[in-house]
């Protein structure tokens, strides 16, 4: 008799198998769920990218406006009474409604954007003399000079008011009391210049081509009654070449730059009014001077020619360590003609100037660039930067106003100043500087991002080299050598790691690891080799030992015997640390390290970051490397064993390239995540914009100042703005790093495919 032997399991019968069937409505229904979630995913993707481009798109209409030319167009033209006198003969209120011009003998507004007309207003005192120089000591006051050697101080003021809803300026104008500067002979004063420091007023006035008069006010404040006015006047003593054709006096009363016919500019120092002496002379053209005027905060020069040529000069320390000397710092697009006028803003450090021909140029002194050129009528005598740095007006020979409006929010803002070396005002040298805010209003603003770019790759290098060994050495134990049982606990907790919060490891960086790390560096950077000395020589004795000792441990938890093995090696580097700094190095290894190589010691610094980032990026490189290194497949490593391969040959010739494609991302990955880390870097540094390679140097990273900078940037700011552009970087840097990556990892995945 036949036995069916299919349908004996385990010696018993066993029921014949029923096939499974599955009804049309449960097939549909599971293709119908199958399709929808494949859409689903689909359009998950793709929300995911229209929302990184929808960001990418916010940011860039955020960074564009930085990068618009500047524009201007010009509103109206009106006629005054008469040609303007020589010098600041012009003016206008800060919202750009009514201007004013002083003439010979009088004083005249105009209105620009408003109705009416007004009448003009005689100089009282002049006693048939008439005005022949106008000098500007504070915004809206002005010296009158006289052709009979006096002179007029003139304040000018706008009264606002609101009627009806609507803003009503109403000018003012207060004129002083004659003074006379050259009583005895009473020269014409050619040309002015005065201000008002903390000690009283200076005024200096040109009386013929090469002689000028000082007049110092003193004021004395006496225990009863009004303060005590001492007056002064005296000839400045003059060692120069050729005449006067242009001068200018420093808003703190210390410098009085001249200009002569021979192309010289001259610094005469007055710190000591009793003895004004030449401090400095430069050459700085072949034709004669026709301007010198300071630009805001009164450090930076601008020197005008009559050939046409415009550059900016600073007062800076010599480079033998000498007095100062005055150092040309930029030069700046020709006119077509002799430079007539200039006028600085009162915000920035831009600046307008003006040539006979008509033509008018607006720089900017931090960048040295020309951002602007206009063409106005011939014959122009004079200009004025509106006090908003919005508005230029502009007055020929014959009287005739030009309004201008200019639209030019972010003039400091160029791919110089942001990515390449500029000279700023005090600076001996063009530097990377980010300074975005300052104790006075003349501060110069420094956005440049190339400091933040170097402190973002530098925090990253640190990091990933302190993580990078730790995590691909770690992933390529647990996947080829730790036994089954102990990696499913080791390999959770690594990656539980990734969990923890990075404002938690900062504030652990900044208040417990930069104080602990700060007492043992030099052990610190004895740890390595100590610690493999240690791990060697248990090796060797764990060699030594007989193999039935060796067989109570099983294979693959070799790992906990190292564990006080690391400990003891750990407390060793320590100890041996503490006598080399006792021994070779003074016993204070931050006065050696500034002593013999030069480095100075900051508690919170890149190898904090290093220690505290990499311990942030140690589970995301350690997860993807080691998923890489087990989906190998076995019958690769069955082969290279069967061969005669150790297991340690196989896991660095057969199993580390065919996974290099996922150890490569991993690490890119992890790059990502440094680049990208903001508390670290913002808590465990000393956040300081610097370029150093030092790794005991603190850095700023992009992320980090964005962090910063942001809560206190106006909205719509040059400020604000900038911080788009570092977002946009961070963007960037991190879309080039994924993309190579990327291109790599396709590489090398094609090479190894056939293993």
């Amino acid at each position: 008799m036949a036995i069916n032997t299919g349908a004996l399991r385990g010696g018993r019968p066993e029921a014949p198998a029923r096939p499974l069937a599955a009804s049309r409505s449960r097939t549909a229904r599971r293709i119908l769920l199958d399709r929808w979630a494949a859409r689903l995913v689909v359009l998950g993707g793709v929300l995911i990218i229209a929302s990184i481009l929808a960001i990418l798109v916010v940011i860039v209409g955020e960074v564009w406006p930085l990068f618009r030319p500047a524009a201007a167009e010009r509103l109206s033209a009106s006629l005054v009474g008469g040609p303007p006198a020589p010098g600041d003969a012009v003016g206008v209120d800060e919202y750009r409604e009514i201007a004013y011009t002083i003439t010979s003998d009088s004083l005249q507004f105009t209105p620009l954007r408003v109705g009416g007309r007004y009448p003009a207003i005689p100089v009282p005192g002049l006693e048939g003399a008439r005005i022949t120089a106008v000098g500007e000591s504070a915004r809206g006051r002005h010296l009158l000079g006289t052709s009979d050697g006096r002179v007029v101080e003139l304040d000018v003021k706008f009264q606002v008011e609101f009627k009806d809803g609507k803003r009503v300026l109403t000018p003012q104008q207060e004129f002083g009391a004659p003074v006379a500067l050259d009583p005895e002979r009473k020269r014409a004063i050619v040309r002015l210049a005065g201000v008002v420091t903390g000690s009283g007023p200076i005024v200096v006035a040109q009386v013929g081509p090469r002689d000028l008069v000082m007049q110092t006010v003193v004021e004395k404040k006496a225990l009863i009654g009004a303060p005590r006015r001492e007056a002064s006047l005296q000839a400045l003593p003059l060692e120069v070449e050729g005449e006067i054709t242009a001068f200018r006096l420093d808003g703190r009363g210390d410098d009085l730059i001249l200009g002569t016919s021979h192309g010289q500019l001259v610094r005469y120092d007055l710190r000591d009014k009793t003895n004004p002496r030449p401090a400095d002379r430069s050459a700085v053209s072949t034709a004669a001077l026709t301007l010198v005027q300071f630009l805001n905060g009164d450090r930076t020069v601008v020197v005008g020619d009559g050939a046409g040529a415009v550059s900016t000069w600073q007062l800076l320390p010599s480079p033998g360590g000498g007095a100062p000397r005055l150092t040309r710092i930029h030069e700046f697009e020709r006119h077509g003609a002799p430079v007539v006028a200039a006028s600085p803003s009162r915000r920035d450090k831009g600046f307008v100037t003006a040539d006979a021909a008509g033509g008018l140029h607006l720089n900017y002194g931090t960048s040295g660039a020309t951002l602007l050129r206009l063409a106005d009528s011939g014959g122009l005598r004079g200009a004025t930067f509106a006090p908003k740095a919005d508005g230029i007006v502009t007055v020929d020979e014959g009287g005739r106003l030009s309004h201008w409006a200019v639209h030019n929010p972010h003039p400091e803002i160029t791919l110089a100043t942001v990515f390449a070396p500029v000279w700023y005002e005090g600076y001996a040298q063009p530097e990377y500087v980010w300074q975005s805010t300052g104790g006075t209003d003349d501060f110069e603003a420094k956005f440049s991002l190339t400091p933040l770019v170097y402190g973002t790759l530098k925090g990253t290098f640190y990091a990933l080299l302190f993580a990078v060994p730790l995590a691909l050495l770690a992933a390529l134990y647990v996947s080829e050598f730790m036994h089954p049982s102990v990696k499913a606990y080791v390999k959770p907790v690594v990656e539980i790691m990734a969990a923890l919060p990075s404002v938690v490891l900062g504030f652990l960086a900044g208040l417990w690891l930069a104080p602990l790390v700060e007492r043992v560096v030099p052990g610190l950077f004895l740890l390595p080799l100590v610690e493999t000395a240690c791990i060697l020589t248990a090796l060797l004795l764990w060699r030594l030992l007989p193999l039935r000792l060796r067989q109570w441990v099983r294979p693959g938890t070799e790992v906990f015997l190292l564990v006080p093995v690391v400990i003891a090696g750990a407390w060793l580097a320590f100890g041996l640390g503490g006598l080399v700094e006792r021994a070779l190095l003074g016993g204070d290894y931050r006065g050696w390290l500034l002593s013999a190589l030069g480095l100075t010691f900051d508690q919170r610094n890149s190898l904090v970051v290093g220690v505290a980032m990499g311990f942030a990026v140690i589970p995301i490189i350690f997860t993807i490397a080691e998923d890489s290194l087990a989906n190998v497949p076995q019958h690769l490593r069955a082969g290279s064993l069967a061969l005669g391969a150790t297991r340690w040959q196989t896991a660095l010739r057969i199993v580390l390239p065919t996974a290099s494609p996922g150890i490569f991302s991993a690490i890119m990955i992890g790059f990502g995540r440094a680049v990208g880390e903001t508390m670290i870097v913002l808590m465990a540094t000393g956040n300081t914009p610097v370029m150093d390679t030092n790794i005991f140097s603190g850095f700023r990273a992009l992320s980090a100042n964005v962090a910063v900078e942001l809560p206190e940037a106006p909205e719509g700011g040059s400020l604000f703005r900038v911080l788009f552009l570092a977002a946009f970087l961070l963007f960037c840097l991190t879309f080039a790093v994924n993309t190579v990556a990327e291109l790599v990892r396709l590489r090398l995945r094609r090479k190894y495919r056939y293993l």
